[in-house]
């Protein structure tokens, strides 16, 4: 691989990391406690992340448990829940908050294979502009630093190999979570 085309497989890879990572705060009909990673709670006026200000754990299958260190900080964690998209009320008991999942049905399960779909393809859109703009980059060398013909080809052909490389990493982790979604 040369340093030309590096910036933008590691740029590729950075999307996919971004696109892996939003999958995991998709709930699939089991607790996961990646669905609590966009919530932020107040701790002394800093917007902080619930698994710094708590213990999270998966006691049951459809239940995330999370114990703040805190007693106060509980009506906060409670509040960030309620104001979130995340669509569970939560239940505390003053001193531990369970958040209980109900199953799937399966019109809401489609649903969520849908905008999976639809991040993947979102993600294959950026990989195809990181592979424009590599590919842009190389027609501005070969006007300005007088690069040959034979090393823009190779280029080229090197950005269209990472660039496949790349979808099909995408596709296998839409497949992956299309799949755990669907799974009853």
């Amino acid at each position: 691989m040369s340093e030309k085309t590096q910036v933008y497989e590691d740029k590729m890879q950075k999307s996919l990391n971004s696109l892996e990572k939003e999958l995991a705060s998709i709930r699939a009909g089991r607790a996961n406690p990646h669905v609590l990673d966009k919530i932020t709670v107040d701790y002394y006026g800093t917007p902080t992340a619930i698994q710094q200000v708590a213990n999270v754990s998966v006691p049951e299958a459809r239940i995330i448990q999370i114990a703040p260190w805190e007693p106060k900080m509980v009506k906060e964690i409670n509040k960030a829940i309620q104001m979130s998209d995340l669509g569970i009320n939560p239940q505390d008991d003053g001193k531990v908050i369970r958040l209980i999942f109900p199953e799937l049905t399966e019109e809401r399960r489609k649903s969520l294979v849908k905008d999976v779909k639809k991040k993947g393809e979102e993600s294959k859109v950026a990989m195809r502009n990181i592979r424009r703009d590599g590919l842009d980059a190389c027609k501005k060398m070969k006007k300005q630093d007088g690069i040959s013909e034979d090393e823009v080809a190779d280029i080229e052909e090197e950005l269209g190999k990472i660039t496949e490389k790349y979808i099909k990493k995408i596709d296998a982790a839409i497949d992956e979570k299309s799949k755990e979604i669907l799974k009853v």
